[in-house]
């Protein structure tokens, strides 16, 4: 009994001892460049392109700050109760090529980052399937978001409904740059569409640069909205791109007194098909400037309201509008 009762104590002693040391091994090292692929299995240490991972979360979880998460193969990601993925560190999220990665049918991916951090989404399709859904991509906190060659489609979920929404909160001076996109068929209600910029709050300000965008078929094309915030509110360039078939306004600014202001160079662009306003600018702060757009077919095809300011460098082609064409409030000289 004394030999038994001494053995079973040594072992005892020695089952601490393992937990003690595993309990003390360092967490497994994160990788510069984590791999997903549909056969990929999650788990602390997946990521290697002989061993990759299954969800777009672990490989977040898995890669250093400012390393890359790559798609290894066509596949599916969603989930309808959170967010595909929450990016909370600089990291590049990518595609390239090898054939559609579909986040369908779940609220996307939510950008809360910090400060200083830039983040790049590129290659993915966005797919709400018009369920109870918010946001193809919502952005909130970063210092620079790069969206390249995506689609945001079909989030129409109530009372919300964005193929991209931007809205900085808690003190951030953010950029967004998104190019070659196609959003549509996104929203359900008024202040919902295909892209919406809202800063919340105060001290919270969006820059934002659309080049090759097309928003298309949405409840509102483009809404810049300073109605939430104050400060510096929204600065915004869209260049060469297409605002088309959107069932409200093509382009919107809206501020109210005392609120941020609304700012938008519209640039090269086609504003058609609009069945409210092609081009609106509405409240003392909203301001628009018009370079050499075609703006046609529209309910209306420019207008100001409450103040709003459309300044137009008298090239642009406002004609053939189903209600009044409207005229700007001012010009700028050529140089």
């Amino acid at each position: 009994m004394t030999i038994s009762a001494t053995k079973s104590m040594l072992s005892l002693a020695a089952l601490v001892a393992m937990l003690a040391a595993l309990a003390a091994a360092p967490a497994a090292a994160l990788s510069p460049r984590v791999w997903v692929a549909y056969y990929g299995v999650d788990s602390a240490t997946c990521g290697a392109i002989t061993a990759p991972c299954l969800t777009l979360q672990r490989a977040h979880d898995n890669v250093v700050p400012g390393g890359d998460i790559s798609v290894l193969t066509p596949m599916e990601f969603g989930n309808a109760a959170i967010n595909t993925l929450t990016i909370s560190k600089s990291v590049n999220v990518t595609n390239d090529g090898v054939g559609e990665a579909a986040i369908v049918g779940s609220t996307g991916i939510l950008v809360f980052a910090g400060v200083g951090d830039v983040v790049s989404v590129r290659g993915f399709v966005m797919d709400g399937q018009g369920g109870l859904t918010s946001s193809g991509i919502e952005i909130h906190k970063a210092s620079a978001v790069h969206i390249q060659n995506c689609v945001a489609r079909n989030f129409e979920g109530f009372p919300n409904g964005w193929g991209i929404f931007v809205g900085p909160a808690n003190g951030t001076n953010m950029q967004v740059f998104v190019s070659d996109t196609l959003v549509y068929n996104n929203g359900t209600a008024t202040g919902t569409g295909g892209i919406v910029i809202q800063p919340i709050g105060t001290n919270n300000t969006a820059r934002v640069v659309l080049d090759r965008v097309r928003l298309e078929n949405n409840v509102v094309g483009l809404r810049l909205d300073g109605t939430q915030a104050t400060a510096s509110g929204t600065h915004v360039i869209i260049r060469d791109s297409v605002v088309s078939g959107n069932a409200v306004d093509g382009i919107l600014a809206l501020t109210t007194a005392g609120k941020a202001p609304a700012f938008i160079v519209v640039d090269r662009t086609s504003v058609v098909d609009n069945a409210g306003t092609g081009i609106h600018a509405d409240g003392p702060r909203a301001t628009m400037v018009l370079n050499d757009n075609v703006i046609s077919r529209n309910g209306t095809g420019i207008s100001a309201l409450n103040g709003g300011q459309l300044i137009s460098f008298g090239n642009n082609k406002n004609f053939n509008n189903i209600g009044p064409e409207g005229a700007p409030t001012g010009f700028f000289s050529p140089m």
